[in-house]
């Protein structure tokens, strides 16, 4: 049985459980997990964890991810991209490149988002998606996030009066594209959703480490992943021991979180306490 994570380029009109269902067939486990969803409408990064892989997904959760995305002004949707109907229509063929990028500027670094309406959060315990093609309304607070890199990465394609563009961005995790570029829109006065959005990191890992649904998957070994997303460290096995007994131990490190190896195998990771460390998951033996 093999363990570890295994990266997905999702591909469109497929939702992340249809990629969790058909890698279950495919590695041959029912314990199959991933590390953050993705919209329907966009491809790209999915990471997911299999067997004791699945460990590690909740440490993806709050990790940066970037993003590519083509954005359209000039119509705003109900869901903020291009799977909801058209709500208004305003021409946007005087928008300039200079206005756009002014607005991508206001749009970096710390932000106070409002989640666009047809989105997973949960009012009084029902998914907004689902209120709001209810036909209610709905109103969701306001979420900090943080826009760490940000910029258009293609010249303006206009036609119909509306413009297109592509952007590039960085972000903090629960941060929605879709809601960018209907704040964009906004700033502006057209309106705006995205056409496009694909996924193309998530913390170290890459798009282009990614194989495609159709292809025989690459394992990253639960070691490897474990130790691009924490310092690694190497223990005896006496320290091995002491972990499974569930017992603290002595590292000389300053690291608050350490993923602990041994032999090339993940034993365990770790968190500080005092001058000792504690497990905060332990692994089996792998078979």
């Amino acid at each position: 049985m093999q363990h570890g994570l295994v990266l997905i380029d999702k591909p469109q009109d497929w939702t992340s459980f249809d990629v969790v269902a058909k890698m279950r067939g495919v590695l041959g486990t029912k314990k199959v997990g991933h590390g953050g969803t993705l919209d329907p409408l966009a491809t790209g990064l999915l990471v997911l964890g299999a067997n004791q892989g699945t460990k590690l997904l909740q440490f993806l959760l709050g990790q940066d991810k970037a993003y590519t995305a083509t954005v359209r002004l000039g119509q705003s949707t109900l869901s903020d991209d291009s799977q909801s109907e058209v709500l208004e229509t305003k021409d946007a063929s005087g928008i300039t490149a200079d206005q756009i990028d002014k607005v991508i500027a206001s749009l970096t670094g710390p932000l106070d988002q409002i989640p666009s309406s047809v989105s997973a959060k949960k009012i009084d315990g029902v998914r907004a998606y689902d209120l709001v093609r209810q036909g209610n309304k709905v109103d969701l607070k306001p979420k900090s996030i943080v826009i760490r890199d940000f910029a258009r990465t293609s010249e303006l394609s206009h036609h119909d009066g509306l413009v297109d563009f592509d952007i590039s961005v960085r972000c903090s995790s629960g941060t929605y594209i879709r809601a960018l570029a209907r704040d964009m829109g906004q700033a502006l006065e057209v309106g705006g959703h995205l056409i496009e959005l694909r996924r193309t990191a998530v913390a170290s890992f890459l798009i282009g480490d990614a194989t495609a649904i159709t292809e025989e998957p690459r394992w990253i070994s639960l070691a490897d992943a474990a130790s691009r997303l924490f310092p690694s460290f190497e223990i005896s096995g006496d320290q091995e021991r002491d972990l499974r007994h569930g017992k603290k131990i002595e590292l000389e490190s300053d690291e608050s979180e350490i993923a602990l190896i041994r032999e090339q195998q993940l034993i365990a990771l770790v968190t500080r306490t005092g001058s000792q460390y504690k497990s905060i998951a332990v692994f089996q033996e792998e078979q």
